[in-house]
């Protein structure tokens, strides 16, 4: 792949993977700000209406894996942690829009941010589907782990660019000392005849 493909390649896939971010950062906005609004709620109640939109709209089972997790999930929260997880959810936010920013700014730090974080979910996804294998879980493993191996791939990119370019620039460097060198040689001879000639003109007593 040529360095004009390379660059296009960067360019939309960065900023592709920087709005995916965003993305699950809105999703993190949302179920943030929808935490703030169970403060004076009964929250098995919610569980449950929970459990009862997603029986209408996907179609889930309400005795499936997924819905046992949602109640699991529920009986763990209470009044007292509610604000916990509401700070969770917020630090989550910003964090995925911090990622998406440098994604988007093409910023190192943010792909080796976005390889890091990708790396540390996938054990944990694997683990997941070895339990209970669904669809979703399959889909999340392998968005992640193309995430992964893109974000590796643009590193070692830019690692192999700034090598070439180090390297081109020492040859550069070399060859100019080489030419200096030989320009030197070639004035101190040419002085050096002058002087011979010089010496061979001169009157003799």
């Amino acid at each position: 792949m040529d360095t004009r493909k390379n660059l296009i390649a960067r360019h939309f896939g960065v900023r592709g993977v920087a709005l995916f971010e965003a993305g699950k950062g809105l999703i993190g906005l949302a179920v943030a700000v929808w935490l703030l609004t169970l403060r004076h709620r009964d929250l098995e109640i919610v569980a449950v209406r929970l459990l009862h939109f997603l029986h209408q709209v996907l179609h889930l089972s309400p005795d499936g894996h997924l819905a046992h997790s949602i109640m699991r999930g529920a009986a763990r929260v209470n009044h007292h942690n509610l604000h916990i997880f509401t700070l969770l959810a917020f630090a989550y936010v910003t964090v995925r829009f911090v990622e998406a920013g440098g994604l988007w700014l093409e910023k190192e730090w943010a792909e080796w941010f976005a390889l890091i974080s990708g790396s540390m979910y996938m054990p944990y996804e694997i683990y997941e589907i070895s339990v209970h294998a669904t669809a979703i879980k399959w889909g999340i493993l392998l968005i992640n782990a193309l995430i992964v191996f893109y974000m590796a791939w643009l590193l070692w990119d830019s690692h192999a660019h700034r090598r070439s370019v180090k390297e081109a620039a020492a040859k550069e460097a070399a060859a100019k000392e080489a030419a200096a060198k030989e320009a030197a040689a070639k004035e101190a001879d040419a002085q050096q005849t002058r002087q011979s000639v010089a010496g061979d003109g001169s009157p003799q007593r």
